[in-house]
């Protein structure tokens, strides 16, 4: 993460370094608020703002997903950048299931020649252990 952000021309200081780590170390999803309680522990300074405007630009540099959650609003984890796949996502205990089909796999007839540039899949549901299956 530190890799990218630095090749991505921005200066790699401590609280980034903390920011990155953070993410490292949880394995699921953090809601701003989630980062802002973590980041505020080592750095009481830092502001929400901040972290928001953080966690945007590290979505926009392909460092983080982000996902809304209906219950919980928006929520960050670090990227899967391992290969093209996309996302089912268990409501109740937010488990999170690759799977590789791709609706945009097939040829669109799109209107005004628009050309797509990216695209996200995501669905929400309830996994088979939620479910007591």
């Amino acid at each position: 993460m530190v890799q990218v952000m630095s090749r991505n021309g921005w200066r790699i200081t401590e609280q980034r370094k903390t920011l990155a780590q953070i993410f490292i170390d949880h394995d699921g999803y953090l809601s701003p608020k989630d980062v802002y309680e973590k980041m505020s522990n080592k750095y009481p300074s830092v502001s929400l703002d901040t972290v928001y405007r953080n966690l945007r630009i590290l979505s926009e540099m392909g460092i983080l997903e982000h996902f809304y959650f209906m219950e919980d609003g928006l929520k960050f984890r670090e990227n899967c950048t391992t290969h093209h796949h996309h996302h089912l996502i268990c409501l109740s205990c937010e488990k999170t299931l690759h799977f590789e089909f791709c609706p945009m796999g097939k040829e669109l007839q799109l209107p005004g020649n628009f050309k797509i540039l990216n695209h996200r899949f995501e669905v929400y549901g309830v996994c088979e252990e939620c479910q007591g299956i």
